[in-house]
C-alpha cells in the first residue's frame, strides 16, 4: 500500500509560476517511479511528467517540456513539479502516481493521490 497527498495547487496568472508537492508513506519511496497527471473539465487523465526512482530520469510530454520540471527528495519521501510560464490551458486537477515496476511516460501507475486543482487565470 502507497499513500499520496497533493499540496500546492491554487490559482495563478498566466505567466506565473507554482510548485506542486506529493508528500508518500507507506513504503519506500526510493524504490518507486513517480508520475504527474492532470485532468482538466470533460477531458481525460493524461501523464505530463515521470522520474526514476533515483531521480536520474526524467520524461515529459511535449506541450510542458522547458516549462516543468520535476524532481524528487527520498530523504522528504516528496516528489515536485515545478511549474513555469503557465498557461490557461494548464488549468487542470494534477495528481500524484507511484509505479511498482517503471517510471517512464508510458508505464502503469499503481497508486494515486487525490489530486489538487490549478487554475491559470488570462
Amino acid at each position: 500500500q502507497v499513500q499520496l497527498v497533493e499540496s500546492g495547487g491554487r490559482l495563478v496568472q498566466a505567466g506565473g509560476s507554482l510548485r506542486l508537492s506529493c508528500a508518500g508513506s507507506g513504503r519506500a519511496f526510493s524504490n518507486l517511479g513517480m508520475g504527474w497527471f492532470r485532468q482538466a473539465p470533460g477531458k481525460d487523465r493524461s501523464i505530463v511528467a515521470s522520474i526514476s526512482p533515483s531521480g536520474a530520469m526524467t520524461y515529459y510530454v511535449d506541450s510542458v517540456k522547458g516549462r516543468f520540471t520535476i524532481s524528487r527528495d527520498n530523504a522528504e519521501n516528496t516528489v515536485y513539479l515545478q511549474m513555469n510560464s503557465l498557461k490557461p490551458e494548464d488549468t487542470a486537477v494534477y495528481y500524484c502516481a507511484a509505479s511498482l515496476n517503471g517510471f517512464g511516460l508510458r508505464s502503469t501507475y499503481n497508486y494515486w493521490g487525490q489530486g489538487t486543482q490549478v487554475t491559470v487565470s488570462s
